[in-house]
């Protein structure tokens, strides 16, 4: 067998793989969207479940070497850079060191369930809670818009090559999000800004990251200090949409900062 990077550990788990299957609750009329497909070890199950496959796999090699069904489409290719076909499920065991831009563009599309593997420590920082120590800008986003659970923990035996750490297969349910803001991109330029930095004041964090998010100091002047001493990781989704909602006040009110 070729050895591949770091990131491909192909799940080679018989009951694992099944399970996969039974969370995915496939039938025909499901098209189902697979990331990373590798030799097809979970591609033709879900083959042999759904009414259609899309699998993206970027090697050539890997892509060849699955058994080609008449429901089965195969893209070879980087899919951070390509445009999803329409799909409802998606279904996959993710490449690693994809995860969080993959995730974040799977967020920014329509479908109805989403059965991903992920390393075990970047799925607990997805569902974690405020206060948590893997409470985060990923946390938040995730949550805006998906519910997310974590099924279970896939021991590192149940891949080939094995990784060093354990992984967990994540379901997420997307959902409209259970409160708004004035502007989204805004909302995520904020989390960002205010998540770099975690050590660090609100305050201190918003000052460094002006320029990021389009304003001028004295736009702190409409937060009250209470809030402005916190660290952001202490902070409800819901408060930290009401603070980004408060700048993105004035920053509109600037003409040089729109």
């Amino acid at each position: 067998m070729k050895l591949y990077k770091n990131d491909q550990h192909f799940l080679i788990d018989k009951r694992v793989l099944n399970r996969v299957i039974e969370y995915g609750d496939l039938n025909s009329s499901d098209v189902v969207l697979e990331i990373g497909a590798g030799y097809g070890n979970l591609t033709e199950l879900l083959a042999e479940r759904a009414g259609k496959v899309i699998a993206i796999e970027m090697d050539p090699v890997l892509a060849a070497s699955i058994n080609r069904a008449q429901n089965l489409e195969i893209y070879v290719g980087d899919a951070l850079k390509m445009e999803f076909r329409q799909f409802n499920k998606v279904i996959s065991n993710l490449p690693y060191s994809i995860s969080s831009p993959v995730t974040f563009k799977l967020l920014g599309c329509k479908f109805d369930l989403g059965i991903l593997m992920y390393q075990h420590e970047f799925a607990k920082r997805m569902v974690a809670v405020p206060g948590s120590k893997d409470y985060g800008r990923l946390s938040i986003t995730v949550q805006y818009y998906a519910d997310v659970h974590i099924l279970e923990v896939v021991p590192p035996d149940a891949f080939s090559a094995p990784p060093e750490v354990s992984s967990a297969i994540v379901k997420l349910i997307p959902r409209p999000p259970p409160y708004t803001v004035k502007d989204e991109n805004f909302f995520m330029r904020f989390l960002i800004a205010v998540f770099s930095q975690r050590r660090k004041t609100i305050k201190n964090a918003i000052l460094n990251n002006a320029g990021l998010l389009g304003i001028r100091d004295n736009a702190l002047g409409t937060i009250p200090d209470e809030i402005l001493r916190k660290r952001a990781e202490v902070l409800s989704p819901f408060e930290l949409a009401e603070l980004a909602d408060l700048l993105y006040d004035e920053k509109i009110s600037s003409p040089e900062k729109i």
